[in-house]
């Protein structure tokens, strides 16, 4: 029987890339692709595929937070996060967030088969560049520690207004995406930036980078 495949990324070229590469293996089969985390999480429910590829930055909706709401689904859905970053922060809240793969955008190649064919099978899979980190342990010893990421602060729904204000959105846009009144949305953000101890707009930008929840470019 086929592992079927989502792919979700808001780069053409590398779903294209993902599409072939998995296409030459006689047991995966693509059935679906999604340029941004809110329509991967609307498509999942839909299709319900055995394994979701999804890229952690995309517009609208990030990886990690479309990965929360497609755990919360009553579907079986294994989730390989696809990302150009190794770092600690990115890994734990990956992990947290229901992923059951890690893989690096710059060795993926054969890498995302193998992540595929382990996480169908309820396997933990690691890039090989950061396998020397054992994801159990790291996850024994991350719950052990005091939360140092400002993000814990934030409700799930504080994090994805988060992104959609950095990523320039108005309230009025924001509020038409997750159906909330302008005003409420207002309400959000302002909650948002005493939690998070900024005073303005720009203090907003340079804490979602920082942080993973929207890049510079």
């Amino acid at each position: 029987m086929n592992i079927t495949v989502f792919l979700a990324d808001d780069h053409s070229i590398v779903l294209e890339g993902l599409r072939l590469l998995l296409e030459t293996q006689p047991d995966i089969k693509v059935v679906g692709t999604a340029s941004d985390g809110r329509e991967a999480v609307s498509q999942v429910a839909k299709l319900r595929p055995d394994v979701v590829i999804m890229d952690i930055v995309m517009p609208g909706l990030n990886g990690i937070e479309a990965a929360i709401k497609i755990r919360e689904m009553d579907v079986s859905t294994k989730i390989i996060m696809l990302s150009m970053y190794a770092s600690s922060e990115y890994i734990y809240r990956s992990f947290n967030a229901g992923a059951y793969g890690y893989v690096l955008k710059e060795s993926a190649g054969n890498e995302v088969i193998k992540a595929v064919r382990a996480v169908k099978n309820e396997h933990r899979y690691l890039s090989e560049k950061i396998s020397d980190i054992i994801i159990d342990d790291f996850m024994k010893q991350y719950e052990t520690i005091p939360k140092k990421s400002p993000l814990e602060r934030l409700s799930q729904r504080e994090r994805e207004i988060l992104q959609l204000i950095t990523e320039g959105r108005t309230s009025a846009d924001i509020a038409a995406v997750i159906y909330l009144s302008p005003k409420t949305v207002d309400t959000y953000r302002s909650r948002i930036m005493k939690k998070l101890g900024v005073s303005d707009h720009t203090g907003l930008i340079k804490f979602a980078i920082q942080h993973g929840i929207t890049t510079a470019e």
